[in-house]
Order: C-alpha cells, then structure tokens, then sequence
C-alpha cells in the first residue's frame, strides 16, 4: 500500500493505492488525517472516481445513486504528478484499465494561500472501439463524517441554497435525519441531491452545497462550474457518507457521450473547500473566486451603473423619455448609462429579439444620438441583448435555417416564445459577433446588459450523441466566444444577467465583472437577496439594484441604498421625478459607496446574525477588511418590534474600537460598540428601515 499526501493551504489530502492498485481518496479535510477514524474493511469504499459507461454493470445495490460505477472500479493507479504552475500547486492522477482502454486523468489545482481546490476529470479512449459514458464525477469524496465519534446523524448538517426567480440564494440548515435520511442500513436507496436540467443553471438552487460537522468544527464547502446541467449528491455506502458532484448525467439530464477512439472529455469543474464554519467557508471561496476571475478594471474601480429598467421605464425606452434619466443620473453620481430592453422594437421588446436593429419609432434621431447624449453627461452608455435566443417574431428567426436553433425530433424548441441559438454554429457566432462589433464600434457602448431569460430544456439532438451533449458542447462554444469578446474588447463591461439570477454560476462569473442578482421588485425582499447572494459571487460582482420610485418614503429610498452600498450599486428606479430631500439621499449614498469602494473587492463577506432569508425579522451582512482593523456593515430592521439587534463579532471580543452610522449622516439611528461582550449594538427607531455602520478598532488595540 502506498500513499499520496498533500499539506498545501492548510489542507490535508490524502490518497492512498491499494494492493490491486486501486486508488482511494481517503481524506480531504482543514483538520489531519486519522487513520484509525477509518475501519480497515470499509476502505475499499473510497474510490476516487465514479465514471460508468452503457452497457457496463453497476455493481451494488444503488437504486438512484451513482454508485458502483464500470469502468470507474475497475479504474488501476499509474502514476501521477506534482508540480507548480502560476497559480499554485498542481497533482495530476493517471489511472486507467484495460478491458475498455479509457484512460483518465485527475486534476487537483490549488491557489497560492487559499483553502479551496479546483478538480476536475479528463478522460481519453485509447482504444479502437467507441465508449458511451454515461456518468463522470468532477470530484468524489467519502467518509464525509469520520471525524468524530457521534454518529453522523447527529453531529452533521446540511446547508442547502435554495433560489428561485426573485428568490435567489435562500440558505437552509439541516441535520440530514430532517430531511429524511437516517443510517437505517449499509446501501441506502435514498440519497440527498440537487439537480438542474437545461439552460437555467440556478433556477431552483445554487450549484453549492455545505456540509459542517459540529463535533470536529470543521465544514466543507463546494460549488459546481458550469452554467449548463449539474447533479451534486450526498449518499451512504458501507456505513460511509460520500459526496460526488459533476455535470450533466445520463439519467439526470439526458447526456450521453459516445467517447470515440482517441477522443478525450473534460468534466465540468467544480471547486471544494473545507474551513472551521461556513463564514470562514465562503471566505475562502470568495478568495477563489478572485484567483480564478479573468483580470479587469471594472472589479477594481466598481462604477455605479444607472439601468433604466426597474421600477423606471422597463421596456419601453424612448429618446424622449431617456433624456431626463440620463440627467438625474448623472446629476447624483453614476458613471454608466445602461439603455435596457425595447431598444430594437417597434412594438412588444419580448417576442422580437434576435434582429438587433434600432427602433426608428422609439429614436427619431438615431440611438447614436441618445448615445452621445450619455457621453457627453460624462457617462458611459450601454445597451441590453439577449444574444442567445430569437424571439418567434423575429425576421431574422424565420429567414435561416433550422439549425441555427436548439431542436430535437426535427423540431424547433420553443421556450417562452423564443428559440434557443445553437452557438456550435459557425454562422452562429459570426452573426452574434457582428452584433457586437456594432454596438462598439458604431454606437460607442462600454457596456452590454446580457440577458438570458429562458430555460431551452436537455440540449439539442442536432449533431450531437444526445440532446445532453449538445447542451454541453453549446455550452462551451457560447464560452469559447465569450473569451473572444474578452480578448478584442478587453475593457467592455458585459454583465451576467439571466431574468436575474437564473445563471450564478462561476463558468460564467469566471468571465463576467458583474452578475444581476435578482429582478425582485420588491425593495425588502431586494435587500434579504442581496446580503445572502454575497456567499455565491464576490462582493464586486454582485449587482443590487436601488430603484426608489416617486412614492417611496425617506426610509425606503435609505434602505434601496444601503442594501448596494457593499456590493454593486445598479441604481433605477424614478431619479428624475424624486422630491429633492429624496434625491440627496441617492447622492449622499453613491457618495459614500465612492469613498469606500476601493475596499470591497479585498474584503470578505459575513453574517454575524447568520444568514438572511426572505422571513427575517432582523438582519445584518457585513465586509471585513482584510488588514483585520476594519468592519463595514449594513443592519436592516423589518417587521421587528425591537428597535435595537445586538450584532457578534467575536473575533473583536476585549477590542476597543469605535463605531459610526455612516449612512445616511443625519437621520435616526445609533450604535455602539461593546468591547467586553464583542457585539455592536444597534438601534433603528422605524420598522423596514436600514442603516450602515462602521466599525474601526482603536491604534493600541490593532
């Protein structure tokens, strides 16, 4: 028996070949490795890939889970390597077998001080006949409760994110028994799994999951990479809890890859962290984030974006309603311009995307006009597209050919009254491009709004081994394209907006400077969205809109600011028509946003009072400066009686520092710092208000 360990950013990994050279991950954890928490005769469980091809037997008795997977337990240890690159550390796994000649290799990518992993699988037929892969796992983990001795139904819980269209990022803690899941014998039928089928990659959940164990301290934290069809589990096998995540599947989402002779597949990625609690969790992974995110400006300098979409215009932009938008955004600070839906129709914005051609009805004078109308209020114009789909209208839509679009059974899919574009066509891409080039180069736009608002279903069966394959290989060709856009227009600002949050997922956030959170409407759900969102994107990314109309109240239009001010600001809403006393609150809180920005893409977020949802009462989100000395916070105080929340913050416990309400300056609210107990106290006199706060320890107690 021999064994793989790594200690590298304060995680222990540790794979071991067997006597028949299998290969067993046996721990993956912050804490180190205990040989004895494993019983001998169990270790045969910790394989270290799933992969299973039709025609294969799936030898244990699995039910739904992927488990027993051929040939992934007949896959053998050949060799492996560590090396470095430029982003930190690198283990590459060889295994393969025989009767199938399928080669894989396992890849582990560490980032220099960071305690998350990027794993994914390659695998290569280096036989003569096809393989028809049916299941791959991007990262497979068992003995998810060893440590300890209470029994896993005990000591573990599951936090699962809900999300929804206007609900996004919606935590729920669990212990596993409360959901139905208890030790009642070796191979379990039931597992614990989230699945999302087709385009839409988080309409019903986030591609994450976290699992902490009370006993040891210790979570782990993952999230899977694609922003197409991804399956994670958790379920038992020989007393032992395993946890595998991977893209799309056989029986999940319809893929099925006929691997020919010589062909390799590349796996979805997906990134795993372990650290002591789910703040310090998501601290990492924010820290991930940023290392793996194509470097840009817009995270550095964070301009505030005007859209004139929510609670505005929506869509139904004209140059004579834009015009006095344009001046009160400008009047109160922002620094983009974003025209959204409607730009290109004479009539309903819905049913005629896909041609792309200015409105003369809606812009007498060109919309070159209205975009030299922005630059020279000294902002920088956008426009919105929806560059993956054709409405059924379109002109464009009925002239070419079939397959431009998704289709299966020689039909055209029709989702919401759109068709889905099929980016593994060239004529495709050279059409979308063309867009593009014409919106830069023509009307001088800095910054597209990039929509996506259906769900295309499984994928296509045009061209493809399954309408899952033709999903994954779109997939990656609207990703290739992107790159592209990138790298010819390397300071356009492209926003990931999906109806909202439909797509946060990071093979789309890796390339993206800016996400759309949600198209919440509501301000107050806004602000549970916003604060909980900050655990799946970076603070610098996430987009949160601030959209005061001409009713809105002194508080509301302070409660729309203050849920931006740590985040994105994506300002909307009615500026031009606010009372003056309403409009110096946007300006004093853009201001205020301006004098701190440069903190927020090194901080990292929590949430002292724990995570927002869309029933609390109270709650609070805040960024830690990374020099220690430093805490911004926001507190928002709903359909509570109480007038005062006691915030922890534990790790300043015996600290002296003082505190400030530093938005709005002159409005009631107070706070206090706490030294002895480490809580900041604060008090909101009004229901459904929010305030911001600093706190700043003292010089002799940094």
């Amino acid at each position: 028996m021999r064994t793989i360990e790594v200690l590298e950013n304060k995680l222990h990994i540790v794979y071991e070949v067997g006597d028949y050279d299998e290969l067993r991950l046996m721990h993956f954890s912050r804490l180190p490795y205990r040989a004895e928490d494993v019983d001998a005769s169990c270790k045969w469980r910790f394989r270290a890939m799933e992969v299973h091809a039709t025609g294969e037997n799936q030898g244990d008795h699995h039910g739904p889970k992927h488990t027993g997977s051929n040939p992934g337990e007949r896959m053998k240890y050949l060799s492996h390597a560590d090396t470095r690159n430029e982003r930190g550390r690198k283990l590459a796994i060889e295994l393969g077998e025989a009767r199938t000649g399928l080669r894989a290799t396992m890849h582990l990518q560490f980032y220099d001080g960071v305690s998350v992993v990027r794993s994914w699988t390659e695998l290569r037929n280096e036989s003569d006949a096809p393989i028809p892969l049916e299941y791959v796992t991007s990262f497979a983990l068992t003995g998810l409760g060893k440590e300890g001795l209470a029994p896993w139904e005990r000591k573990l819980r599951l936090s699962i994110p809900h999300s929804t269209w206007c609900g996004e990022a919606q935590w729920r803690t669990h212990t596993l028994p409360e959901l139905g899941f208890q030790n009642v014998n070796d191979y379990m039928m039931k597992r614990i799994s989230l699945t999302s089928t087709g385009t839409w990659s988080t309409a019903e959940h986030l591609p994450m999951g976290y699992l902490h164990n009370d006993e040891s301290g210790i979570g782990l934290l993952w999230q899977i990479e694609h922003h197409g069809s991804w399956h994670w589990e958790i379920g038992n096998i020989n007393d032992q809890l395993y946890l595998h995540l991977s893209g799309p599947t056989w029986t999940e989402s319809h893929w099925l890859k006929q691997l020919r002779p010589g062909e390799t597949f590349v796996s979805v990625k997906a990134a795993i962290g372990s650290a002591p609690g789910f703040d310090a969790a998501v601290g990492e992974m924010t820290n991930y984030r940023r290392a793996i995110r194509r470097p840009n400006e817009d995270n550095r300098r964070l301009p505030v974006i005007y859209n004139n979409y929510m609670n505005g215009i929506s869509g139904d932009p004209r140059e004579d309603t834009l015009l006095p938008c344009i001046d009160a955004a400008a009047a109160v600070g922002c620094e983009y311009y974003v025209v959204d839906c409607g730009w290109y129709s004479d009539g309903n914005w819905w049913f005629e995307v896909g041609d792309w051609q200015p409105s003369a009805k809606r812009f007498p004078n060109g919309i070159g006009a209205v975009m030299d109308y922005i630059h020279a209020k000294g902002m920088v114009p956008g426009l919105w597209l929806e560059l993956e789909v054709m409405g059924i209208d379109s002109e464009t839509a009925k002239r070419v050919p079939d397959d431009w679009f998704f289709c299966r059974n020689g039909k055209r899919i029709i989702a919401h009254s759109r068709y889905q574009l099929d980016y593994r066509n060239p004529e495709v891409i050279a059409y979308v491009t063309e867009v593009v080039d014409r919106l830069v180069l023509q009307y001088r736009v800095g910054y597209i709004k990039m929509d996506y608002n259906i769900n295309a279903g499984v994928g296509t069966d045009i061209g493809a081994d399954s309408p899952g394959d033709g999903l994954l290989e779109h997939n990656r060709a609207y990703l290739g394209w992107l790159d592209g856009i990138f790298a010819k227009y390397p300071s356009l600002v492209i926003e990931n907006c999906s109806s909202g949050g439909m797509r946060c997922d990071y093979s789309l956030l890796e390339r993206h400077s800016i996400y759309s959170a949600s198209d919440q409407a509501e301000y107050r759900k806004n602000a549970v969205i916003a604060a909980a969102s900050a655990s799946a994107v970076t603070p610098e990314q996430l987009a949160v809109w601030s959209y005061p109309n001409r009713k809105s109240d002194e508080e509301a239009v302070i409660m729309n600011m203050a849920s931006a001010l740590l985040l994105r600001v994506h300002q909307s809403g009615e500026l031009e028509a606010l009372a003056p006393e309403m409009t110096a609150l946007v300006r004093e809180g853009i201001a205020y946003y301006k004098s701190i920005r440069d903190r927020i893409p090194v901080s990292l977020p929590i949430w002292p009072t724990g995570m927002p949802s869309l029933d609390s009462r109270w709650t609070s989100f805040g960024l830690v400066d990374p020099a220690g000395d430093r805490i911004f916070l926001v507190a928002w105080r709903f359909e509570s009686p109480d007038e005062t929340l006691e915030i922890p913050l534990p790790a300043w416990r015996g600290r002296q520092a003082a505190a400030t309400m530093s938005y709005p300056r002159e409005r009631a609210g107070d706070c206090r710092w706490n030294a002895e107990a480490g809580t900041l106290s604060v008090r909101l006199p009004a229901m459904n208000a929010a305030r911001a706060f600093e706190v700043k320890l003292n010089e002799e107690s940094r």
